[in-house]
Formats: C-alpha cells, structure tokens, sequence
C-alpha cells in the first residue's frame, strides 16, 4: 500500500498540502490554482550553489504571490534570492508567476524552443483575432452557435487561451538530453511532448534515488488534456496524442524511482503509470474507431459520443472546450495511423473509419 504522505492525505483531504523539505535540497511549494479543481500547482524550489531555482511557478493572482514567497522563506530563501526558473509548459498554472519572480528577482527563466514559441505566438495575435481564428475552426468542427457565441464573452481562463497573453518570454533554451543549468545539480531535460508541443519533464540523477519532476506529463491518478497543438499553413498536421505516448515511452524505460509530478503527490512506479495510460488511451482510441465505423462524425459529435469524467449535459463551456480539443487530438491519431480519413470538402468535416 502507497506511503500515506502529507502531499497524498492533503489531497485526499481536498485541502492545501504543507510547504515539504523532500530530501536532497528539494522542496515542494503549493500554490493555489483559483476556482479550478486541481486546487493546487506543486512548485518545486531545488537549492543550488548560487541560490534557489525554482522548477514551475504557479497562478498568479496575490494570494498566488504571498504563497509561492512564503514557501520560499520556509526553504531558509527569499524570493530575491531565486537564481533561475524552469519551466515545464506554459500554462498559467504553471508560467503565471515567472514574471514577478523574475521582476523581484532578477531570475533567468528556461524553457523549451518548442514552448516559447507558443508564448510568443500567443503575445503577437491580439485576444480578438485569437478567437477568430479558433471559432472558424471550430465552425468547421460542427460546434453549434450557442458555443461559439460563448467565446466572445469567454474570460480566458483556458490553458491555451488569453490568460496567457501577460507570460513571460524565456530568455534561456531547454534541451532534450543536456543539462538543465542548475549550478551544482545533476538535471537533465527530457522534452516530453503531448500535453504541450514543448512540454519537459526534469531528471534529477542524483542520490540518494533518482528523482523525475514530471509537470502535467505524468501524475498518479489524473489523465492531462491532450489537445491539438496550434499549427502553420504548410506545416504537416501535428499528432500530439502521437508525441504523447512516445513521450511516455521513453520516461518508463527511464524508470526513476520517484516522481514529483506539479498536481495531487508525489508516487513511486512510473513504468507501471505509463503502462495504465497507454491502456486508458487505446481504450478511447478503440471506442472512437468504432463509433466512427457506425456512421461518420463531425468532431462535435464525436466528443459528446466519447467519456469524459462527467455526463456531457453536465459539462460547462471551458469543460466542453477542453473536450472538444482533446477528442481531436484522438481522431487526429486514428487519421495518422489510417484508421479514419477526414472529408474535408464540405463543412461540417466528418471523419469515417477506414
């Protein structure tokens, strides 16, 4: 039976874990994440030989700022103090804080090329033509008018959407296999796509056991949204579902024996985690198939026939839009691995088996 830990019973208990001394000069800062069910990002402060480099950041509204420096201070550091900050993916949970760290602090900020790019892209388009672009598509989708006039009045709270629009630009590149630039520290990058087209995952080979700071990639009990990346004319159509699982492949062959994932707690046996998702996913992408077989879909229709953690009646805007999202991250993979072939000659696109 898994080690009931202050990170494990907290979240059990639906309250705000502890400030953690992990061992190793690792800590673990909870900041709260408002109104939203994952309650909490666990930022991860590592001490280093020229100060404190913190991995993630938090949400950042002030009670988000008054945490993330208080758990600091708890490390024996000011927020002054913070040497560098790397970044795992830029959703606001996680990026939102980068900028008042570095303003406090004078911090460095790393993160994948791949990440950054999705930062910039999304400062450069004004939030208006944002979501032009994503309610054309998602006409073309079959997404009925009730939804789309939802983005208009939307308040940007998405993972991908204007929340982000106020993100820190990195000024420091991850890269997959080489160190992550911590002075005195053991951690290398491993890029781990799929969640984000730049998403990492942090490898901590160190004693005494090795150690994977996994952000959204990999957690205990909780499936992260995969969802169609943003993409250029001309580009090949990305399979971030694809980029997922090999992603997962390469951390259970990697096996660290500890996980210190941003959401819920820490756990042990990553190779047989990886192994319960990969089942979760060629479960849906079965299920999926097979609805496609019965007749064709649009992928509206395919993400009200796919299941989701509650009834679709029950899901509000932002649930519906993250499902939509990731039921064509699915379709996407059955269109890459032959399974299904989108029409694309008339709207609403409908997808068939093959």
């Amino acid at each position: 039976m898994p080690q009931d830990t202050p990170d494990r019973a907290a979240w059990r208990d639906r309250v705000l874990p502890p400030v953690q001394d992990l061992g190793g000069g690792v800590w673990s800062i909870p900041v709260p994440i408002p109104d939203n069910p994952l309650r909490y990002t666990l930022v991860y402060l590592l001490e280093s030989t020229s100060g404190p480099v913190l991995v993630d950041t938090g949400w950042d509204d002030p009670s988000g700022r008054e945490i993330l420096a208080s758990g600091i201070a708890a490390a024996g550091f000011a927020l002054s103090d913070v040497h560098g900050v790397l970044i795992t993916h830029h959703h606001p949970d996680h990026h939102g804080l980068s900028a008042h760290v570095q303003e406090t602090s004078g911090a460095w900020i790393a993160m994948h090329e791949a990440e950054a790019s999705v930062v910039r892209a999304i400062r450069d388009v004004p939030t208006e033509k944002w979501i032009g672009r994503m309610a054309r598509s998602m006409r073309a989708a079959g997404v009925p008018q009730d939804h789309l006039d939802g983005l208009a009045s939307w308040g940007g709270d998405s993972e991908n959407g204007p929340a982000t629009l106020g993100a820190a630009v990195p000024d420091r590149e991850l890269v997959h296999g080489e160190s992550a630039g911590v002075p005195g520290r053991e951690l290398r990058v491993m890029w781990t796509p799929g969640h984000t087209p730049g998403h990492v995952c942090l490898y901590l080979d160190e004693k005494p056991k090795t150690r994977l700071l996994s952000g959204d990639h990999l957690l205990p009990t909780i499936t992260p949204v995969v969802s169609l990346y943003p993409e250029n004319p001309g580009d090949e159509p990305t399979d971030p579902l694809g980029d997922f699982l090999d992603s997962l492949e390469r951390i259970a062959a990697l096996a660290p024996e500890e996980i210190l994932p941003a959401h819920q707690y820490r756990f042990a046996d990553a190779p047989g985690r990886v192994r319960a998702l990969l089942d979760h996913h060629a479960e849906r992408l079965a299920d999926l198939h097979g609805q496609l077989r019965d007749e064709p879909l649009t992928l509206w229709q395919a993400a009200q026939g796919m299941h989701w953690n509650r009834p679709w009646s029950e899901l509000g805007f932002l649930a519906r839009h993250l499902a939509v999202s990731e039921a064509a991250a699915h379709l996407r993979r059955l269109v890459k691995t032959g399974l299904a072939e989108a029409v694309t000659d008339e709207e609403p696109i409908r997808y068939h088996a093959r």
